[in-house]
């Protein structure tokens, strides 16, 4: 008999894992899959002044883990790194944070970022990822998958960076209203219709990729590697 998945989900910001994967986060954690997540920045420190983002920080915090437990993960980890200024810092000390993210959690499946989002903290963290991934003897990593995350993927212009071009989609149909109760725990980083980031926004993104795969609702996404 097959062992459960391992997941480990990898965002840069708090709310990027619900956007980007809550429903199959849901779904494979109601399947018996352990799954994790980890974040690389706060999600705040880019809109407050030094010395006073301690309070946002902490909503964020508590979101990112009533959200989860909506969806049925655990959050592992919260890194330091700093908001919206990932290219501040050395690639290889991001490199070294996710290895030792995988060091901890022996993932056997990885969901990160898209390689062409417009955020540079999405894009960083997609090269850190892959690079942390690379296909070694002893790499746990058996599949490897890049989500879009609405106001961010799309806004990116065409010839800038790879397009989103989704191989692999999840029905969410059973687990669509967990994503979106997710959501609303993130309330302060919702958008008002027709932001991509609204709830009408998002919903009928689901349900736009869901009907091109013939089902109600889905999340796409790019298949990075996948190692049977």
């Amino acid at each position: 008999m097959a062992s459960k998945p391992n997941v480990l989900v990898i965002a840069a910001h708090p709310d990027d894992e619900v956007l980007g994967c809550g429903g199959t986060i849901a779904k494979l954690a109601s399947e018996g899959a352990r799954v994790n997540i980890a974040f690389m920045t706060d999600g705040e420190g880019a809109r407050h002044k030094k010395g006073n983002i301690s309070p946002s920080v902490k909503r964020r915090r508590e979101a990112a883990h009533n959200a989860c437990k909506i969806l049925g993960a655990s959050v592992t980890d919260f890194g330091d790194f700093p908001d919206n200024r990932m290219d501040s810092v050395d690639l290889l000390d991001i490199i070294q944070h996710v290895e030792r993210l995988l060091a901890r959690h022996h993932p056997t499946q990885v969901f990160t970022h898209h390689a062409g989002d417009l955020n540079v903290d999405h894009r960083l963290t997609h090269q850190a990822v892959v690079t942390a991934c690379r296909p070694q003897l002893s790499q746990t990593v058996r599949t490897l998958l890049f989500f879009e995350t609405p106001s961010s993927t799309e806004w990116q212009v065409p010839g800038a960076a790879s397009a989103f071009e989704p191989n692999w989609f999840v029905d969410i149909s059973k687990t669509h209203k967990k994503k979106m109760a997710a959501l609303e725990a993130y309330g302060e980083e919702l958008r008002a219709w027709p932001h991509p980031r609204s709830l009408k926004g998002i919903d009928h993104l689901l349900r736009w990729r869901g009907a091109t795969v013939g089902v109600e609702a889905a999340e796409a996404f790019m298949l990075g590697r996948k190692l049977e």
